[in-house]
């Protein structure tokens, strides 16, 4: 998938090569060890060019890490609105090792980088996360009101459902080996849902 595919609009294609270029140079060099010199040669441009679309370089890595937030909160309505029952966590987590194993490049931009931007953090906290975490929080509200989930506070169920989705997202560089085959992943994804749904402690039968 291209994120920042606007073929129709040739006019915007050097800035599109430009977030192309950056989303690809920040993973692999990180926003520090990237100069605009590099940017512009990895998307064929002028340096000046790139100055004509950003104001400067942290511009560039603000653009690539909300879009790549956004992209990230629509996968995950996507996923929300087609999840055939609440039980099925499993599905979720298989698929977005598999999104985010494609997107390696970005989510590691919209990941590491943004923890080391506390303006670009607090962007993505205010416009991303704040509402991936209403979403899940309404969904899981309703689960308990179906009375398929025990009572509690949605809000933290949540927080932690996002922090699964977060990890499974990048389970191929820190939880399995990164050439985990398909087998691992669902076995990784089946075990991570059934902590979700079941926790760890032994039922009580008393």
């Amino acid at each position: 998938m291209q994120v920042f595919n606007r073929a129709s609009q040739p006019a915007d294609s050097s800035r599109d090569r430009i977030l192309q270029a950056a989303q690809r140079l920040f993973a692999r060099q990180g926003f520090d060890g990237t100069t605009t010199r590099d940017l512009a040669q990895a998307a064929g441009v002028a340096e000046g060019t790139l100055f004509r679309h950003f104001s400067n370089k942290k511009a560039i890595l603000v653009e690539v890490a909300t879009q790549g937030w956004v992209e990230i909160l629509t996968d995950l309505l996507t996923e929300l609105s087609e999840m055939g029952s609440y039980k099925a966590v499993a599905q979720v987590m298989q698929r977005r090792m598999w999104n985010f194993q494609k997107n390696a490049d970005l989510m590691r931009v919209c990941f590491m980088e943004a923890q080391f931007h506390p303006d670009l953090r607090d962007r993505v906290q205010s416009e991303v996360i704040g509402k991936m975490t209403d979403v899940a929080e309404a969904f899981f509200q309703t689960a308990m009101e179906r009375g398929i989930y025990r009572p509690m506070n949605p809000r933290i169920v949540a927080q932690v459902f996002l922090g699964m989705f977060a990890i499974s997202g990048f389970s191929h560089n820190t939880l399995m080996e990164p050439n985990a085959s398909p087998q691992q992943m669902k076995e990784m994804a089946e075990g991570l849902a059934d902590i979700f749904l079941n926790g760890v402690l032994v039922k009580s039968h008393g």
